[in-house]
């Protein structure tokens, strides 16, 4: 039975017996129909604590089945109604709270797209969403989700990416542009070219890390749990002399009554819920509300450098030819001819900027691609290698501290073309805005080499750099962390980043354009292609446990100046037990706090 259907019966049975009693003058009928219905609840809760205690959490249901055990041990069975009608009320209360905290992760959930309209040489026809192929040619009408993630080959349209990336603004996309499943198209068909199959979309990603964080249980939950302890010997401490000193046992049962447990099980959970809403609905999707206070609780951060740090996208810098009689715009024309058919990231780097430069390409033939070398073809009638140095003939070629790749022409050194990669415009406000926070230090771990590496931390604000560094050695710096330095947090967005977000005390993933396996890896995923979402992400978290912090304590020092107060005797059973309501309802205001903008 569901928690609201738990508290429609209640106050059924709380009517019954009041039409029993003040109606019919049936007072015995509606002391056992109380007794009844609090003997159910009562023995439910019992059995729900010890599961709880079993598995290794200190309960607060011990208070409330004390509470209604004394009100009705006394005679104030309408005390106990209303401990009862508080009990199931305060958990629909939790559930709703709960469901308005959570609706922006669950959003996603409710837009699943299911159908595509695949364009077929002379047709168009509707297809389940998983059949999705790549290189699907697939038609996105105006108004309607985009199934898959995909390029888009014909049309210009306005894209509404707001429940992926929190960007409230619709975004222009035209030819060559990539389209993220879940988004919503404007006023124009699209036609774009399938990338990904269905279960590796952007969305179905998104609906995988949303599942994930509502199954996940909040650590903060448990330290909330262990509050139960000091405040339930205290009620029973405050009870237990009231009962002493007036020697009557129903001022024990008016203790136990405004004793609300309901501080510690609902405002911590409400709070952690609200603030991973607030996360969602700035573009940063967190897992569970374990990654809430640990980021809240950060005191290191380490940064990968290509994609997170900087653009993750080559520029050629500059074209050296090696000898007087080849000029640059020459060299550029025969490496970029080679290259057109490569998919290598520099190889499309090089291609695009001999477009921009508006050179013509020669005719290729004979195109060959070595694994982890390089490429050579036919081109204009040479030989040309284009690669690592060795590869295109360079004995005498100096290593290079930037990206470069080297030319060679019929077996002759000819060249060499270098790279760069633009530092992100908001890398250096996002380290600054982390300092501000609190964190204390700030690494880069890169497997590019240290003079590259130094420049861009350097020009970004971190002081202390890892180069040349392979997966497992990203780990051990992770690892070797001292425990003052903890929690800490890792940031990346490629497949090799992925072991250390895993192994890191939080993983931030950059998701807008990194892998999936990096985004399954990691505690938060980060939707927008923005860093300043890190900062972001840890100071919602900040926020949010202050807030959950300040609502359990507010509940609990108001149950304890009412305990006090009740213990004089001038508070009856019956108005203590109404007065949990409010407790109730200012830790639960109090909670929901942390879903406002600060």
């Amino acid at each position: 039975m569901s928690n609201f259907k738990k508290f429609i019966s209640t106050i059924a049975v709380g009517i019954i017996a009041l039409i029993s009693e003040f109606v019919f003058d049936q007072p015995k009928i509606a002391f056992w129909l109380i007794v009844l219905v609090g003997g159910i609840t009562t023995v439910s809760m019992f059995l729900g604590m010890i599961q709880t205690l079993k598995s290794g959490k200190y309960g607060i249901d011990i208070l409330a089945i004390t509470a209604i055990i004394a009100t009705l041990a006394v005679g104030e069975y309408w005390a106990s109604l209303m401990v009862l009608i508080m009990l199931t009320g305060g958990d629909s209360l939790e559930d709703y709270a709960g469901k308005q905290a959570g609706r922006e992760l669950r959003a996603l959930l409710d837009n699943s797209p299911q159908t595509a309209h695949r364009v077929l040489t002379d047709t168009i026809e509707d297809i389940p969403v998983s059949d999705a192929a790549i290189n699907d040619l697939i038609l996105v009408k105006p108004g309607e989700l985009v199934p898959v993630d995909g390029i888009i080959i014909d049309g210009e349209s306005f894209v509404d990416e707001s429940s992926l990336t929190g960007e409230s603004k619709p975004v222009e996309k035209t030819i060559s542009d990539e389209l993220m499943s879940g988004s919503i198209n404007g006023d124009t068909a699209l036609r774009f070219k399938v990338t990904k199959k269905a279960a590796d979309s952007q969305y179905q990603t998104l609906v995988k890390l949303v599942k994930e964080s509502e199954a996940k249980p909040a650590h903060f939950v448990r330290l909330a749990d262990r509050y139960a302890v000091p405040f339930t010997i205290t009620a029973y401490i405050i009870g237990g002399l009231a009962w002493f000193f007036s020697k009557d046992p129903v001022r024990f049962a008016e203790v136990l009554v405004v004793a609300s447990p309901c501080p510690l099980i609902l405002a911590a959970p409400i709070a952690l819920v609200a603030g991973m809403s607030r996360s969602s609905r700035n573009g940063v999707v967190v897992k569970s509300g374990t990654t809430i206070e640990k980021l809240a609780r950060a005191k290191s951060i380490a940064f990968d450098k290509t994609g997170t740090l900087t653009e993750g996208k080559l520029f050629v810098d500059l074209v050296e030819p090696a000898s007087s009689q080849l000029t640059s715009e020459e060299l550029l024309r025969l490496a970029a001819s080679a290259e057109q058919e490569s998919s290598h990231i520099l190889a499309r780097s090089l291609v695009s900027y001999a477009k921009d430069a508006k050179l013509s390409f020669y005719p290729v033939s004979h195109l060959e691609e070595i694994t982890g070398q390089g490429i050579q073809a036919i081109v204009n009638n040479q030989l040309i290698k284009v690669g690592k140095a060795h590869f295109a003939d360079s004995d005498t070629a100096k290593t290079s501290d930037q990206t470069s790749v080297w030319v060679s022409i019929d077996k002759v050194y000819a060249g060499k073309i270098t790279f760069r990669d633009n530092i992100r415009p908001e890398s250096k406000e996002t380290i600054s805005a982390l300092k501000k926070l609190g964190l204390k230090k700030i690494m880069m771990l890169t497997g590019d080499q240290a003079v590259v590496a130094d420049q861009i931390a350097e020009q970004v604000g971190i002081t202390e750099v890892h180069a040349q560094c392979l997966p497992k050695e990203k780990i051990a710096v992770l690892e070797q962390a001292v425990a003052a330095d903890r929690p800490i947090i890792m940031v990346g967005d490629g497949v090799n980043d992925a072991p250390a977000l895993a192994v890191a005390d939080i993983g931030i993933a950059m998701g807008a354009r990194g892998s999936t396996a990096a985004s399954e890896s990691a505690d938060a995923v980060i939707l927008k292609d923005d860093l300043t979402k890190v900062s972001e992400a840890v100071k919602i978290s900040q926020d949010t446990m202050t807030i959950a912090r300040q609502s359990v304590l507010i509940g609990l020092f108001i149950c304890v100046f009412l305990m006090l107060v009740a213990s004089t005797g001038i508070i009856p059973a019956l108005l203590g037990a109404a007065l949990q309501e409010i407790i109730d309802t200012v830790s639960i205001l109090s909670a929901l706090r942390a879903r406002q903008e600060r």
